[in-house]
């Protein structure tokens, strides 16, 4: 099921676009993500969809965005919207741009993953991020996996323990900045805020 989701979201852009609307409602995440930016930084948006409501957000207050993922409908929305962003069709799981940002988010996309998949994504956060960089994603609460229902099709979600979050952060030189556990009860998104330590 993880191995669908590219196809899924690919073949069902629209109906994700119109889906995920206009309104930045975890705002207060994000604010504490920009407060540990510079003016005008670089930040990496890895499954960035149709650019809303996130992407949007970030140019209007004035970062420059990268964004990346898989569906090149989703990326054509993006970038007949935000011609002064950078828009690429891209699997995070291969990632290497070959340049490091000020920031990375995998908000509501990195808990896609399979396990395995999870894990290999730190040293790839790692290399993408410059000294002091910011890093945001979510995850589920606990170690598992969690199959939703979107457009007729299972959705898988799969987690980490956040022990085993905080190992792999600690291993790839990334400092834990802000931890919020989901719920268990509803497999509710964990948001972590992490900065690269050197």
């Amino acid at each position: 099921m993880h191995e669908r989701i590219i196809g899924l979201y690919e073949e069902n852009a629209g109906a994700w676009d119109e889906a995920r609307g206009r309104e930045l409602d975890d705002r207060q995440w994000f604010d504490r993500f920009t407060s540990l930016l510079p003016p005008g930084a670089s930040v990496l948006d890895l499954g960035c969809g149709s650019g809303e409501p996130v992407a949007r957000h970030l140019i209007e207050s004035g970062y420059r965005v990268t964004g990346v993922d898989s569906s090149p409908s989703l990326i054509a929305m993006c970038r007949e919207r935000f011609l002064n962003g950078e828009w690429l069709v891209g699997d995070m799981r291969g990632l290497d741009l070959g340049r490091r940002f000020d920031g990375i988010l995998a908000w509501h996309s990195f808990f896609h993953l399979h396990f395995d998949a999870q894990r290999a994504m730190f040293p790839r956060f790692a290399t993408h991020a410059a000294s002091g960089a910011a890093l945001m994603f979510t995850s589920g609460p606990q170690h598992g996996e969690a199959i939703g229902d979107w457009q007729g099709e299972p959705l898988y979600h799969a987690s980490l323990d956040p022990d085993e979050y905080r190992g792999l952060l600690h291993t790839n030189d990334f400092g834990v900045v802000s931890f919020q556990a989901g719920e268990p009860a509803t497999y509710g998104p964990s948001v972590w805020i992490a900065r690269k330590v050197s």
